[in-house]
């Protein structure tokens, strides 16, 4: 059976499936499956197979209108990554179907019987309630604990405290070492010794003494959870953690002292990182690329990040900068008025090794090596290719086409790969003439639309969430473009040519 998608996660913690159960004013009562399931949606759909419109998470309510095939029903169900079947007897069934009851011990579904007192909406209305409550007492916490950090952070020894304050938030314990697995210092219960080596193994895995090194990196051992965040300021420290249980808000706990270790542990920011981050500025404000090209400096060629919380919330400047920490740059922008979600970095697509230490005389360093942007938990990334200083515009477009790509296809990363293969061989000068004159006929939303939906293979679904517009705006658009281009774009010649133009314009 395929591995169903990871569902995008709602601005909310999930709902244990006890909590709602525990609701007596509802009446429901769970008679198959496990008690163990997370919630994180509620949807109700009396159609024979809701595969399709299913995001994986789901309390799945239904009257059993149109079941026919039990197991069926609920093997795709399992396979769409639903959470939970809630069955509301009468009018249709005056009990849950015995055949229902069986699929769902032997698929592991949790099935929940709705009395018919029982509307479908108050069930739904009971889980936001539930939502709001927890995602209120997420934010509680984690507001106390940016407070305390903070607090922590204005001590005369700013470095133990932080971590003593991190440790005491995460009832567990928290480690700076080197990227040797050195240990500066600690804070916390001890764990395990073979926990305690595992935890600096992990350490390792993300320290940046080599190129491709991940930002953070999780792990368990036993019944002990393992984290580790690479701290930014080119001093290969890492902030390792371990704790014997995970809450909703631990991981933006862990990222608000990630931000404030790499102040505190690197070197104060010079007068150039200040004018690099205000070159990032200036640029975004409008400048030319002459005007920032002497700030910037020639680290280049550039690459482009744009990145959204993939639990949907907003992204404050801590986040956002312990975003850039963990990439290595101080070109952050945490956010525009026209898109306040959207976190843009600029990188250095390219990264050079320090010179070799010791030894008579001075060595050259390394020559520089591609730089490879990993995923990174909580957020979905768009990253363009490689560009110039120059072509900075070009390939903010092409992150932000990334961004969507990823959101719509769900998955964490996606990189806007540049022209290779046969599309290179084609002078770009007349790729660029052809691509202009083919698609003349179409207005730059249309033009947009029909980029996005080849992208995704032709998915309506897919490409209105990527554009966040409905199904059938997509449709109407795709439909207009078929008609001012005068092609038939169920030809796949027809949509080779096309994107080649679009990837060329």
């Amino acid at each position: 059976m395929p591995t169903p998608p990871t569902a995008p996660q709602p601005p909310a913690p999930p709902i244990p499936l006890t909590e709602l159960l525990a609701s007596k004013d509802l009446g429901l009562r769970r008679i198959a499956g496990p008690a163990d399931a997370d919630l994180l949606w509620v949807h109700t759909s009396e159609m024979a197979d809701p595969y399709p419109y299913l995001l994986g998470g789901e309390l799945l309510l239904s009257a059993g209108v149109l079941l026919t095939d039990p197991d069926r029903y609920v093997a795709r169900l399992v396979e769409a990554g639903a959470a939970a079947l809630g069955f509301g007897v009468r009018p249709v069934y005056e009990a849950v179907p015995e055949a229902l009851v069986e699929a769902c011990d032997r698929y592991g579904l949790p099935l929940l019987e709705v009395p018919p007192e029982t509307p479908f909406t108050t069930i739904a209305r009971a889980v936001w309630r539930l939502m709001a409550e927890a995602r209120h007492r997420e934010l509680r916490r984690v507001t106390r604990a940016q407070q305390a950090l903070a607090t922590a952070a204005a001590r005369p020894d700013p470095v133990p405290a932080v971590l003593h304050q991190l440790a005491a938030q995460l009832s567990g314990r928290a480690v700076l070492l080197t990227a040797r697995g050195e240990e500066v210092h600690a804070a916390g219960r001890r764990p395990h010794p073979e926990a305690a080596a595992a935890l600096t193994r992990l350490a390792r895995v993300v320290a940046r003494e080599r190129p491709g090194s991940p930002a953070s990196a999780t792990d368990t051992h036993g019944d002990t959870h393992l984290a580790a965040y690479a701290l930014g300021g080119g001093e290969g420290l890492v902030l390792s953690l371990a704790t014997h249980r995970r809450e909703p808000g631990d991981h933006t706990v862990a990222g608000i002292a990630v931000v404030l270790l790499s102040l505190l542990a690197a070197p104060h920011q010079g007068a150039d990182a200040a004018d690099r981050s205000a070159a990032l500025v200036r640029l975004l404000l409008g400048a030319t690329p002459a005007e920032v090209a002497p700030l910037l400096g020639p680290d280049g060629p550039w690459t482009v990040i744009h990145a959204r919380r993939s639990d949907g919330t907003t992204p404050d400047a801590l986040t956002a900068g312990a975003l850039g920490a963990s990439l290595g740059t101080a070109l952050v922008d945490a956010g525009r008025e026209d898109d306040d979600e959207t976190v843009r970095v600029l990188l250095p697509a390219t990264a050079r090794e320090a010179a070799p230490q010791g030894g008579g005389g001075e060595e050259p360093g390394q020559p520089p090596h591609p730089r490879t942007v990993p995923p990174h938990p909580g957020w979905t990334l768009g990253v363009s290719a490689p560009a110039p200083l120059t072509a900075l515009a070009a390939a903010d477009t092409r992150a932000a086409r990334a961004l969507a790509h990823a959101e719509a296809t769900r998955t964490p990363l996606k990189v806007d790969a540049p022209v290779t293969g046969l599309a290179a061989l084609v002078p770009a000068d007349q790729a660029a003439a052809h691509a202009r004159a083919l698609l003349a006929p179409l207005t730059p939303p249309l033009a947009d639309t029909l980029r996005c939906w080849l992208s995704l293979h032709g998915s309506w679904d897919r490409t209105a969430v990527a554009l966040s517009v409905h199904r059938n705006t997509v449709r109407q658009r795709i439909g207009r473009c078929a008609e001012l281009l005068d092609m038939d774009l169920n030809d796949m010649d027809v949509r080779t040519e096309l994107w080649f133009a679009l990837r060329r314009e």
